[in-house]
């Protein structure tokens, strides 16, 4: 099975230069609590509402305050022609519940949350990778 299989291709997104008043009130109002952060389609990071509350809120950063700056920029990634298997592997041994999809130039492509998996990975390693995520603290 790809990745392309599982994916959710229905993505909001945040701009780097969005702030982070109108991200959380899009996560509010999506009741959703990741967003991937792209110039253009173009994958920067990732933003989550922990991000917000531990980077903005708890310094007192202003709500006009651009996403990049609490954003966070090293995150993992796969392409939608990857193997599932090693999405589940690298979501279960790192403890990601949401993980960017990319075509070849990085461009998103899609999302796939454990909630994916839980849906449309009915295999016996797809509920290993489950109770491997839902153990450790998250990631993002």
């Amino acid at each position: 099975m790809k990745v392309r299989d599982i994916m959710t291709t229905d993505v909001e997104v945040a701009r780097p230069d969005e702030t982070i008043q109108s991200v959380a009130e899009r996560m509010s109002s999506g009741d959703f609590g990741f967003m991937p952060v792209c110039d253009g389609r173009k994958l920067q990071g990732a933003v989550t509402d922990r991000d917000l509350a531990v980077r903005a809120l708890a310094k007192g950063l202003p709500p006009q305050t651009p996403v990049a700056e609490v954003m966070t920029r090293d995150i993992e990634w796969r392409t939608a022609d990857d193997d599932a298997r090693d999405l589940l592997d690298v979501m279960g041994s790192q403890a990601i519940r949401r993980l960017p999809i990319v075509d070849d130039e990085r461009n998103l492509v899609g999302v796939v949350s454990i909630g994916d998996l839980s849906k449309k990975v009915k295999e016996r390693f797809a509920g290993e990778a489950l109770e491997d995520i839902s153990r450790q603290p998250a990631t993002n």
